[in-house]
């Protein structure tokens, strides 16, 4: 079951891939690059220029317009999906099996590395936490699959997109059931391979191009600390098997690292590096700037990277790895840090976003801090917990926003919208259900997990820990006010775009389906699995999975009642915060921008990070890249290279062809004037001696 779980997906990229193949070859036979819809492309940058600079989501209808869809488009699209609907089923199966019966699997497939002290072996190890993940990642990965079938409905390359999302779901498969490092890492790098080739999807637009290759070097940034955090492993115990290290590790507390010079904590060290990989993977403070922009591919791509894949995988990791943070509190306590920071600050920037899919996107990065405050507070069940039910209100939120584009014929910002919530019920009642649960609403599945994250942080006796709970209370007011502004904003008041407006309409049954599931589970994922993730029932069903504060649930049964309140407070003024902006007072929001001009602009331009990295790194950067290219390739290498010596050999060569002449008379000439210069040599030379 367990293999038929992993592998299925990447079956199915495999036959859509080569479906993708041969429909392209059967467009174009000849083999030739097809240069098409330059001229719709072109008129799309403009667009998007003149449009606030906002990402255009300009899926259906700029990337057909002179391109046959590929054949075999509907097979490539039901084999992926179907396969990705029973691995989901499976991995239900297998949560019932792991978490309920104790039946833990570990199975070695084959040995892959062996090379001196390094044995890796490629096998699934499959706890209760790999089964959560497992449950987390192929639900809402098949849901994407199926929703995509609607919304890529005109696209001519369906096959690669279906190729590249079951890729995507199985480079997250493999990451989630590794039993070492190593395989870890292979699936880390491969769903951060999978997220180039989704966010470039169409890589006719500069702007996905660009987006893609951000997101790639961002994570390659957080990559560098994560292998050095491996090698440090592997340095200190021998070995990349979780297994050996977690039994390894107790017998590192007081050992330290030379660290150029500096003598760290060799546990403290580990660990930090370890969390710098969960850092760009998971766009935390300071490494977050790939993710808002991850906005230019598809719509459900943007679901599939910020619900279930490859955001999660950094909290998964420091979770697989609590028994080393255990050790390290002074790495928790950075990782708490960063988690209440990030929270806070991606909740600033939501307030003010215009793009439909960036506000979510924000509140995506946002959320993950939580998460990561409960990894710090030493509750990794509670995180999970989070990770568990924001994958399907977030799933939801990103495809329902999908499905208010797709109404609006591919209009992004909320400000062209307004009054929709006659043209689309459906889609409004669902993204209201998605907001419940994000904001913290009573009974919904974001109140029991959210809840309890601002909970660990008040009970754990983290050095952060009071700044991470007002942080993430601060922030459970931010993430009301910009959530129920995006529903103000796009169901409500009155149509500003009255072309799109007359002419919105629901979404086709592919896409519906998948929005009603995940609002079902936006309620069910909460009351019916607290007990397991955050009461008296978390030891029996984590058992060693993962590694616990022994005393932090105990804590937060301990708290005063202000604090478990604190939260809903937050929500309802923010809730209420909204409707009086955006509703009663709409020109309340103008005006406080233009008196604040300085703060509006810091925050719409998300704290000038990206103008900032630019100016830190990527303008010192092509100036080193110049200056080699022109001084040390051009001048150098080129001058002394093929412009010097070379050139001047050609030239003595080009010199003496030009005596062969081929005419006798030249060549007697030249023999005359040899025995002539002999002659005369032997007369003064020899001949004086």
């Amino acid at each position: 079951m367990i293999q038929a779980i992993v592998f299925l997906p990447l079956i199915g990229a495999i036959l859509a891939g080569l479906i993708a193949l041969f429909g392209a070859h059967a467009r174009n036979p000849s083999g030739d690059v097809l240069e098409h819809h330059d001229d719709a492309h072109g008129a799309d940058a403009h667009a998007s220029d003149a449009h606030d600079d906002h990402a255009d989501d300009h899926g259906h209808d700029d990337h057909h317009v002179s391109e046959p869809p590929a054949a075999g488009s509907r097979a490539a699209e039901l084999i992926t999906t179907g396969l990705l609907l029973v691995s989901a089923a499976l991995s239900w199966a297998a949560l019932v099996d792991v978490g309920f019966m104790h039946h833990d699997v570990r199975i070695a497939l084959f040995p892959w590395i062996t090379s001196g002290d390094l044995q890796v072996s490629w096998s699934l190890r499959v706890d209760t936490l790999t089964a959560v993940m497992l449950v987390v990642v192929n639900t809402v990965s098949s849901l994407v699959h199926l929703y995509s079938i609607g919304y890529m409905d005109e696209d001519p390359n369906r096959p690669r997109f279906f190729a590249y999302l079951s890729l995507f779901t199985f480079a997250m498969l493999m990451l989630v059931t590794s039993d070492n490092l190593v395989q870890l890492f292979f699936g880390w790098e491969g769903v951060g391979l999978a997220s180039y080739l989704l966010i470039g999807f169409w890589y006719q637009k500069p702007s996905a191009n660009a987006a893609a290759i951000k997101a790639f070097v961002v994570n390659r940034v957080g990559d560098f600390g994560f292998a050095l955090g491996i090698f440090a492993i592997f340095m200190l115990i021998g070995s990349t098997d979780f297994e050996t290290i977690f039994a390894g590790a107790p017998g590192l507390t007081g050992k330290t690292i030379d660290f150029f010079g500096w003598h760290a904590d060799a546990l403290t060290l580990t660990c930090l590096l370890l969390f710098m990989g969960a850092m760009g993977k998971s766009a935390q403070f300071l490494l977050h700037t790939w993710l808002p922009d991850a906005m230019e591919g598809p719509t459900p791509v943007s679901a599939l990277i910020h619900a279930a894949t490859m955001v999660t995988a950094g909290v998964f990791m420091v979770a697989r790895l609590s028994p080393l943070f255990e050790l390290a509190p002074n790495a928790q306590a950075v990782v708490m840090f960063f988690g209440a920071t990030t929270a806070f600050f991606a909740a600033t920037i939501g307030l003010v976003q215009n793009d439909i899919k960036r506000i979510v996107a924000y509140s995506t990065c946002s959320q993950l801090g939580y998460m990561f405050v409960a990894m710090g507070a030493g509750a990794y069940s509670v995180g999970m917990f989070h990770l568990f039910t924001h994958a399907f209100f977030k799933a939801l939120l990103f495809l329902g926003s999908g499905s208010v584009i797709y109404a609006m014929h591919h209009e992004q910002d909320i400000r062209n919208m307004g009054g929709l919530w006659r043209k689309i019920p459906f889609t409004f009642a669902v993204m209201v259900v998605g907001t419940l649960a994000l904001t913290g609403f009573p009974l919904t599945a974001g109140y029991f997990s959210k809840d309890a994250i601002i909970e660990s942080a008040y009970a754990s006796h983290n050095p952060f820990a009071l700044y991470a709970f007002l942080a993430t209370v601060v922030a459970a007011g931010l993430t009301s006010f910009y959530s129920w502004r995006l529903i103000l904003k796009t169901f409500f008041g009155e149509p500003h775009d009255q072309e799109h407006y007359e002419a919105a309409h629901e979404a086709p049954m592919w896409m519906l389906v998948p929005l009603f599931v995940l609002a079902v589970g936006s309620f069910l994922a909460g009351f019916p699995f607290k007990e397991l993730f955050k009461g008296a029932g978390v030891e029996e069903f984590f058992r060693e999975s993962v590694k616990m504060n022994p005393h932090i649930i105990e804590d937060m049964e301990h708290i005063p009642a202000w604090v478990g309140w604190s939260p809903f407070v937050m929500m309802v003024v923010g809730a209420i915060v909204a409707y009086i902006f955006y509703i009663r007072r709409p020109y309340l929001p103008v005006e406080l921008a233009r008196q604040q001009p300085l703060l509006y602009n810091f925050l719409l331009n998300k704290w000038y990070f990206d103008e900032l990295y630019d100016l830190i790194f990527v303008r010192p950067a092509k100036w080193i890249g110049r200056f080699l290219w022109k001084f040390g390739d051009g001048y150098i290498i080129d001058g002394f290279g093929p412009d010097g010596v070379s050139a001047r050999v050609l030239d003595v060569t080009r010199n003496v062809v030009r005596l062969q002449t081929g005419y006798l008379y030249h060549y007697a000439f030249a023999m005359l004037i040899g025995v002539a210069g002999l002659i005369t040599w032997f007369m003064f030379g020899v001949g004086g001696q």
